[in-house]
Order: structure tokens, then sequence, then C-alpha cells
């Protein structure tokens, strides 16, 4: 029974993290929504002023970058891949949270699908943060691919 409790803990956790994830990205379209109504370029200027950045530097140069991509956004099609997005990850942490098999398959699949571009990503630009990612959205897809492996031992076994 105590393996029941853990795993039940495991995937209430990983549920409170894909959550998270959905929410964070809530977030963040919501965000950038708002900047098309204002000079987005000047607005990131002022987030790397007041946080001391050089904007010539990687991730600062990146965010301008998108900051003048962003007029020219494709509004419709913008919302309905973070709506898409934000929808998978509620429906995914619902599913582990309710402790649900569909909800272990489809956050092993969804995680599955974005460790090539993780690892690419690692590769091109090395950070503790990029492997951290990396390892951390691993251990998830193995842990729950694990935990379908299991069950479908145990099927197997009493039938």
């Amino acid at each position: 029974m105590p393996e029941v409790k853990d795993q039940r803990s495991a995937l209430h956790a990983i549920a409170i993290f894909e959550a998270t994830k959905g929410l964070a990205a809530l977030a963040g379209l919501i965000g950038v929504l708002d900047l098309l109504h204002h000079d987005a370029r000047a607005a990131m200027m002022t987030l790397i002023g007041r946080f001391g950045l050089d904007p010539t530097a990687h991730y600062p140069s990146l965010l301008l970058h998108y900051a003048d991509l962003l007029p020219e956004t494709d509004v419709p099609m913008l919302v309905a891949l973070g709506s898409a997005y934000i929808t998978l990850r509620f429906i995914e942490a619902t599913g582990l949270w309710l402790c649900k098999v569909w909800g272990e398959y489809l956050g092993a699949l969804s995680g599955g699908i974005y460790i090539p571009f993780e690892v690419v990503h690692w590769v091109r630009e090395p950070s503790w943060l990029n492997a951290f990612i990396v390892v951390l959205n691993a251990v998830i897809v193995g842990y729950l691919t694990h935990a379908l492996w299991r069950r479908h031992q145990q099927n197997q076994t009493h039938d």
C-alpha cells in the first residue's frame, strides 16, 4: 500500500508542475497580448535597464529581437497555439492529479515530444539551466513511462 501512496504523491507532484507550466504560459500569453497595445521594444528596454542587463547580451538581445517581431505577429494563430498548449497542460495535470492512466500516457507523450528539442538546445547552448530542464523532463517522462510499463506488467500477470 505505501507504493500506491508514493505513486500518488509522485503523480500529484508532476500534476502541480504541469499545471504551473500551464499557468505560466497563460500569464505569458496575456502579457504578450497586452504588449500588442504598447511599444514592446521600449517596454523591453525598460525591463532590461531595470535589471541592469546588457542589451547586447544573448538573452536580452533575443528579447529585443522578439519585441521587434511582435507587431507582425499573427495574433489569432498565437492565441490558438497558446490556448492549445495551456489546455493540454491543464488536461494533463488533471489526469495526473486524478491518477488516471490516460493522464500518464498524455504526460509521457507530451513530455517526450520536447526531449529531442531540449537536447538540441542544450547542445547548442550548454548551461546548467538547459541541462536541468533536459534532466527534469527526462526524469518525468521516464517515471511516467515506467509507471505505465509496471501497470502493463501487472495486467499481464492478472490475465
